[in-house]
C-alpha cells in the first residue's frame, strides 16, 4: 500500500509536523529523503532495508558513496541529499557553539565532536580554540596519524593558540578502535600540551576521547 493511503497519523511527513522530528523512527526519517519508493516496496519499506543493510543507521550514514549508491532506489542524487542533510547537522551545531559559551553547553560539544571524528578510521588530533568568554573561534583537526597512534606537536598547537588569538582550548581525538578510554599516552600529550600553554596563559578546559558511546573527559576525571 502506498504511504499516501496509509492513515494520516502513520504517514512519516504528517507524523514529523503534529509530533516533532523526534518522535519518527530512523526508518521514518530516512524516508523522508527517499520520498518514493520502488514497485511493491514504499519509501518507508527502502529505509528500513538500506538501515538493515549496514546494521543500523550509522552505518548507514558512514558508508561510502560507493556502497550507497549501489542500493537498488538511491542514486547519485539521494546520495547528495542525505550528505547534505548530515553537513547540515554539523553545521548547526558549529554555529551553536560559536553563539555560545561552550563550557555552558557540554552535550552540544561532545555531540559536536562526536559528529565530527567518531566515524573516522584513523586517528585525528583535533582542537577547539575558545576567546575569553569560552565562545569557539575555530575548530581544526592538526594532526593525523594511523590506526592506533597520531604524532601531537605542541609547538604547533601553541602557534596556532597565538595566531587565532585564543585564551582557551578543549583538545579531542578519537579512538579508531571505539574504546574510548584514556591511554597512558594520551595521559602524557595532554601534560606536554599543558606545560607548554601555560606558557602563553591559554588554559586546556578539557581533552575528550571519542570512541563509541560517551567521550571519555579529562575534566570529568580530575586530570586538568
Amino acid at each position: 500500500m502506498p504511504i499516501t493511503d496509509w492513515p494520516e497519523a502513520e504517514r512519516p511527513r504528517e507524523k514529523l509536523i503534529a509530533r516533532g522530528a523526534a518522535a519518527l523512527s530512523d526508518a521514518e526519517i530516512l524516508a523522508l529523503f527517499i520520498r518514493t519508493g520502488l514497485r511493491g516496496r514504499t519509501a518507508l519499506d527502502l529505509a528500513r532495508e538500506w538501515i538493515g543493510a549496514f546494521n543500523g543507521l550509522r552505518g548507514f550514514l558512514e558508508a561510502g558513496p560507493e556502497a550507497l549508491t549501489a542500493l537498488p532506489g538511491l542514486g547519485p542524487a539521494k546520495y547528495a541529499e542525505i550528505q547534505a542533510a548530515l553537513e547540515l547537522g554539523h553545521r548547526h551545531l558549529t554555529s551553536t557553539l560559536e553563539r555560545n559559551d561552550v563550557m555552558s553547553s557540554p552535550e552540544t560539544t561532545r555531540r559536536f565532536l562526536s559528529a565530527r571524528l567518531r566515524s573516522l578510521r584513523h586517528e585525528v588530533f583535533a582542537v577547539l580554540f575558545l576567546d575569553s568568554q569560552h565562545r569557539l573561534i575555530a575548530f581544526e583537526e592538526l594532526f593525523q596519524g594511523s590506526i592506533d597512534s597520531c604524532s601531537v606537536h605542541p609547538r604547533q598547537v601553541v602557534v596556532r593558540a597565538l595566531t587565532l588569538n585564543a585564551a582557551a582550548v578543549i583538545l579531542a581525538h578519537n579512538h579508531p578502535s571505539g574504546v574510548a578510554e584514556p591511554s597512558g599516552a594520551d595521559r602524557q600529550i595532554t601534560e606536554r600540551l599543558r606545560q607548554a600553554l601555560e606558557l602563553i596563559d591559554v588554559r586546556i578546559l578539557d581533552h575528550l576521547v571519542i570512541g563509541e558511546g560517551h567521550p571519555a573527559s579529562f575534566a570529568e576525571r580530575g586530570w586538568l
